[in-house]
């Protein structure tokens, strides 16, 4: 048994995570054979990618996102539809909201997350719209409808505070703030992707840096030799995914 260490940016790990969630069997049943839902999100941008097999305006394809106070938003003003897939094939005119009350059993919704308390595997969304946004419009039909709930989110999302506790500080004290949803579904960080991906497991043992890497995690994978080589040779490849802002056009 060996293992190697390796530091991912934010956009690295968004292409890690994205891989791991098309590579999920239930995703790839879904895609044959039933119905794929993406919510808008920088991450979920990824998701497309892998999903579709090509490049997208990921900058298009966000909804609400966080910029450092001051900044002037520099993405696209008009979004890109969301996609969804009926048997691999393209949907158009339909949100995920709306695809969400056309799903059963085996069907997938993917949804990402601005919070995470990962040992509890539970994901927390931000919600400023009064009407809960796609996944206000969303959980009854995904809930009841018994449909795959998938979250892709990085360790980077990680708060060290229950969510279910902050949603209802929240909502008991009000004022000028989001509203919190926890939210409990099959959570999908840089971890998961990668034991999806190879037959290895993988620790978080740092997490942050300078000059770029601020939000990054450091991963420790571990296994059999041959697997752990093969899962480097796939992180390292990984290592030219520019930063999300270089797709801003």
């Amino acid at each position: 048994m060996t293992g190697k260490s390796f530091v991912l940016t934010v956009s690295q790990s968004k292409r890690l995570i994205a891989k791991g969630v098309a590579a999920l069997p239930e995703v790839r049943q879904a895609m044959e054979e039933g119905m794929v839902a993406v919510g808008r999100g920088t991450t979920n941008a990824y998701v497309v990618e892998e999903l579709l097999g090509r490049s997208i305006n990921k900058a298009a394809y966000v909804s609400g996102r966080t910029l450092p106070t001051g900044m002037e938003d520099p993405l696209p003003a008009k979004s890109m539809a969301e996609v969804v897939l009926r048997k691999g094939q393209l949907v158009e005119g339909l949100s995920a909201g709306e695809a969400a009350r056309q799903m059963g059993p085996g069907d997938v919704f993917i949804k990402g997350a601005n919070a995470l308390n990962y040992r509890a595997k539970i994901a927390g969304i931000l919600m400023g719209h009064s009407t809960g946004g796609t996944i206000g419009s969303a959980i009854g039909p995904v809930v009841a409808g018994r449909v795959h709930l998938i979250v892709p989110v990085g360790m980077e999302k990680e708060v060290p505070f229950d969510i279910p506790e902050a949603s209802r500080i929240l909502a008991s004290v009000g004022g000028q703030a989001e509203s919190l949803m926890p939210v409990f579904g099959r959570i999908i960080t840089e971890l998961e992707a990668v034991r999806i991906l190879f037959p290895v497991e993988a620790v978080p043992i740092g997490c942050g840096g300078i000059l770029g890497a601020e939000g990054s995690v450091r991963l420790y994978v571990y296994g059999e030799e041959g697997a752990v080589e093969n899962a480097a040779r796939f992180i390292e490849a990984l290592y030219s995914e520019p930063p999300f802002a270089a797709w801003v056009e």
